[in-house]
């Protein structure tokens, strides 16, 4: 019924070091939440559901605590309920997380012969029976996928982050996102291994997609809360192009990079785990203080919130992967793995391999780009509001939350070699050789294990970075400089709040060069002075980004839907006859794909059938032309 493997283990404790100081987090919060009780039942119950879906070790047990995790997150964002927005998000995050679910049902279906109480372990010999494979590997990306958030089963996340309490936000993006990772490397290795060529280069697409297109719509945000929740699709992809290079790896025989490969994707599950956590309590604390999510209606809020601003600092240095931090070393570790493919020569992985490298590389870039405008906006230069002006620190609870979990971002930078030794584990777990001593012959180094691989020293980094610091703050106290304050020059005009950069205004060159992703909407409210325009008079300029694939992909299926329904509506109550014919018809369609699935496919048989079929449908269905 329950199992404590080496990867078990690795993900109770993931789940754990995510919990406990988000515990403290949500004692602190509490004050602020209505239905309290309501709050804490759910919570809790959403803590051991996630534990309870690692340690299952059949498909029924797994099941339960995967609908339990779903359906008690669901009734979390539930929690304050005011408004039409949070029961709308609450809806689309259930229609999506049941959409997966069924995938997975009928995964462990086909996986079990129906008898849902087989272990993992049994499991293998009956897919090996399975004619279609692929298939298998389709409704499990899709259960897992969609839980993750990965391009284009993301759209939920925008939604149901911000609407949930900030607590809560942290667990489902910091945690339990990782619990669908978990689900991978479980059912992969277990259930379908070995795998083909091809499930490997699919993975690596939709993380190098995933990773390009949150970072995108992020930059584009001004709520802070959705602004993180699409760095949650960015590093969601990051972690499975590790994962989908680990794949490839391994059906090239290539053992070591392989291991390599997927240590790194347990490393940056790990970190993104911890510093996204952060963040999530950072904007938290931001928005019980100023009462809104707008980044615009921030600014100047670390005088007032220190703590909140240092810690904050901390996880934006992570999640942009600035060196010496531990977001650093896993991306560094992801790139490593990806350059050592260059002697490689399949003419798919030429190509997959290459546009993989160039959306980390432009990720990267971008993250730094929006966390100078996520922290800058919010902590640095004039109050931009009233309610700005006069916010203060959290409570001694939310800041311990805050500062517990930045000890756990820094353990995994200062600690690399013990979590990194730790994940060796779990490969060798998976009957692969430890690679350990190959990744850490000193504490000192970390070395890569490609054929043109590199040497990153973090513990040497981050010694030198406080060396600098403090010898630059030592000659500055010597040398006696006189400080001589005086307004900010701004060219002659007088500086306020509303001369300075606002998150619109930095984010401009970017949204403007990939405007057909975002397809904005740009609004210009001018103010009419005396009935009459003027051009000193003031204008409101706002742009709204529409989501590229909610408005082209679920919307369209949405129309279609409603469609199909419609005509079904009009053939049941006024065209019976033709009604009994297409169910005819659809029960032929299961006979034959029944009978497809059972046994070998062939190609005549399959013509025959389809010519059957379509014999039926016109003299049933279509009728004579009138």
């Amino acid at each position: 019924m329950f199992c404590f493997d080496t990867l078990s283990t690795v993900f109770i404790f993931l789940i754990l070091l995510g919990a406990i100081p988000n515990l403290f987090y949500s004692m602190g919060y509490l004050p602020h939440v209505e239905r309290k009780t309501h709050y804490l039942v759910h919570y809790f119950g959403f803590v051991f559901s996630m534990i309870g879906v690692v340690i299952s070790a059949n498909a029924l047990v797994f099941l339960f605590f995967w609908e339990i995790m779903s359906l008690s997150s669901w009734q979390l964002i539930l929690t304050q309920a005011e408004d039409k927005s949070t029961i709308k998000a609450a809806n689309f995050y259930f229609f999506m997380t049941h959409f997966g679910f069924i995938f997975l049902l009928m995964f462990f279906l086909i996986v079990t012969n129906g008898n849902l109480e087989l272990g993992f372990k049994e499991m293998k010999s009956i897919t090996s029976m399975f004619e279609y494979p692929t298939l298998l590997f389709f409704f499990l990306s899709l259960g897992f996928l969609s839980k993750a958030g990965v391009v284009p089963l993301h759209v939920w996340l925008p939604y149901a982050h911000p609407a949930a309490p900030s607590p809560v936000s942290a667990l489902m993006s910091g945690v339990m996102l990782k619990v669908a990772i978990y689900g991978l490397f479980r059912f992969l290795f277990d259930v379908l291994y070995p795998w083909p060529l091809e499930w490997g280069m699919l993975i690596l697409t939709l993380g190098s997609i995933s990773s390009l297109v949150g970072v995108l719509y992020a930059l584009s945000e001004h709520d802070i809360k959705a602004l993180l929740a699409n760095h949650s699709i960015e590093n969601i992809g990051i972690i499975l192009i590790g994962f989908g290079m680990g794949m490839i790896f391994d059906t090239l025989g290539l053992k070591t990079l392989s291991s390599f490969a997927f240590i790194a994707a347990l490393f940056h599950s790990f970190n993104h785990m911890s510093f996204k956590s952060l963040l999530f309590m950072g904007a938290g604390s931001v928005l019980h203080q100023t009462g809104t999510k707008n980044i615009e209606k921030y600014g100047g809020l670390i005088k007032s919130m220190p703590v909140t601003a240092l810690t904050f600092l901390l996880a934006s240095i992570s999640i942009s992967a600035l060196p010496p931090s531990n977001g650093f070393l896993s991306e560094w570790m992801i790139f490593q793995s990806m350059l050592s493919s260059s002697h490689i020569g399949d003419i798919s992985l030429k190509l997959t391999i290459p546009f993989a490298v160039f959306s980390l590389a432009m990720t990267s870039g971008l993250a730094i780009a929006c966390f100078v405008k996520a922290y800058g906006i919010t902590f640095l230069g004039l109050h931009r509001s009233t309610n700005a002006k006069h916010a203060h620190e959290v409570n001694l609870l939310m800041k311990m939350g805050m500062i517990l979990m930045s000890l756990v971002v820094i353990s995994l930078m200062l600690f690399t070699p013990f979590y990194i030794g730790w994940f060796d584990k779990v490969m060798v777990s998976f009957s692969r050789g430890s690679i350990y001593q190959e990744i850490f012959p000193s504490i000192w180094n970390m070395h890569s294990l490609g054929t043109v691989g590199g040497v990153v020293s973090p513990l040497i980094l981050l010694f030198a970075l406080m060396g600098i610091t403090l010898l630059l703050m030592f000659a500055y106290k010597v040398s006696n400089k006189k400080i001589r304050y005086h307004n900010t020059w701004s060219c002659g005009y007088k500086t306020s709040a509303k001369t300075q950069y606002s998150a619109t205004g930095f984010a401009g060159p970017i949204r403007r060069f990939f405007s057909w992703l975002y397809r904005p909407e740009v609004h210009f409210e001018k103010q009419i002075m005396a009935g009459h325009e003027s051009k000193f008079d003031a204008s409101h300029y706002e742009v709204h980004v529409k989501p590229l694939f909610e408005q082209f992909l679920y919307k369209n299926l949405t129309k279609l839907a409603n469609t199909i329904s419609y005509w079904i509506y009009r053939l049941a109550h006024f065209e019976k006859t033709r009604y009994s014919a297409m169910i005819f018809n659809l029960l032929l369609v299961v006979l034959f794909s029944y009978r497809v699935f059972i046994n070998a496919f062939s190609w005549a048989t399959f013509l025959l059938e389809f010519i059957v079929m379509m014999i039926s449908v016109k003299i049933l269905i279509v009728g004579d032309k009138k």
